[in-house]
């Protein structure tokens, strides 16, 4: 099976969302992905725990797709193998009261992971300049000085904020965060099924909201503005990754494959060697042990 995955489906400042499918079943077969999951992820589990040791790097993965992209099921089952005390899941909501009363990177940045830990943001401060640029009502919350109504708005705002997150994301990757961006590429036409499915299925209506369909009506307004986003916020430090997403276990194939191929290369995460008092005694540790 191919790999190198990471460069296949990275973004760059030329990115159109029409150059990226979101089915590639001809070429990986989802039984395959699956089965090769299993493997990745014990993997990623035995590199958790030398990161752990090894306490001076974090992970951050974020992850964004339209609603049923799979965010939650990736999560679950990318991280299975993990010990759940080095990775810690995020979701980001409506904001609170609370949150509103800082500015908009503030509840994502004290979430961020410690060293040593995996962090996993199940949508991300990008639902800034989507969500909000799709309603910009939504920004009216957010009292900023001078914006009264949309009309408002600076020609500029949205550039500014491209590029304020460019710079908060490039201080983590410069203070030892290794970032990953995964934007879920859904189909609307697999979105529609996976719906329909939640509404057929009893144990899954819950999941439903009338809402789920209003936003459905949006789907070019929020196709024009992921591919605004993930062109202007996919430098080398950290690029975006475009998953093709109407299969579910292709996709967590993949993003768990690029996960680990890049992990691999920083060789300098390793477990601490142990100081010279306890190396120059093993023998005598050991031997007291066994005397017990």
């Amino acid at each position: 099976m191919k790999t190198d995955f990471e460069k296949q489906f990275k973004a760059d400042g030329n990115f159109k969302l029409k150059n990226y499918s979101t089915d590639i079943s001809s070429k990986i077969k989802a039984a395959d992905a699956k089965e090769r999951l299993k493997e990745i992820r014990k993997e990623l589990s035995a590199f958790q725990e030398k990161l752990y040791a090894h306490n001076r790097y974090s992970v951050l993965v974020c992850l964004q797709g339209m609603d049923t992209a799979g965010k939650d099921s990736l999560i679950r089952e990318v991280f299975e193998e993990f010990n759940a005390r080095g990775v810690v899941v995020n979701s980001f909501k409506t904001p609170s009261a609370l949150e509103l009363q800082h500015d908009y990177l503030w509840r994502h940045a004290i979430a961020l992971p410690q060293k040593g830990k995996f962090g996993v943001f199940n949508r991300t401060h990008y639902e800034n300049v989507l969500v909000t640029r799709v309603h910009p009502e939504y920004l009216l919350h957010e009292n900023i000085p001078g914006v009264e109504t949309v009309n408002d708005l600076p020609e500029d705002f949205w550039k500014k904020r491209f590029e304020q997150i460019n710079h908060f994301e490039a201080q983590l990757v410069d203070n030892g965060t290794l970032l990953f961006k995964f934007f879920l590429h859904l189909s609307k036409e697999e979105q529609k099924a996976r719906l329909l499915r939640r509404l057929e299925k009893e144990k899954h209506q819950w999941k439903f909201s009338p809402g789920d369909l209003a936003e459905r009506k949006l789907w070019g307004r929020y196709m024009s503005c992921y591919e605004d986003a993930l062109r202007h916020t996919s430098p080398a430090k950290a690029p975006w990754h475009v998953i093709p997403a109407d299969d579910k276990d292709i996709c967590r194939f993949l993003v768990a494959s690029i996960l680990l191929e890049r992990l691999k290369t920083y060789k300098d995460i390793c477990y601490p060697q142990p100081g010279k008092e306890i190396k120059d005694h093993i023998r005598q540790y050991k031997k007291q042990l066994e005397q017990e």
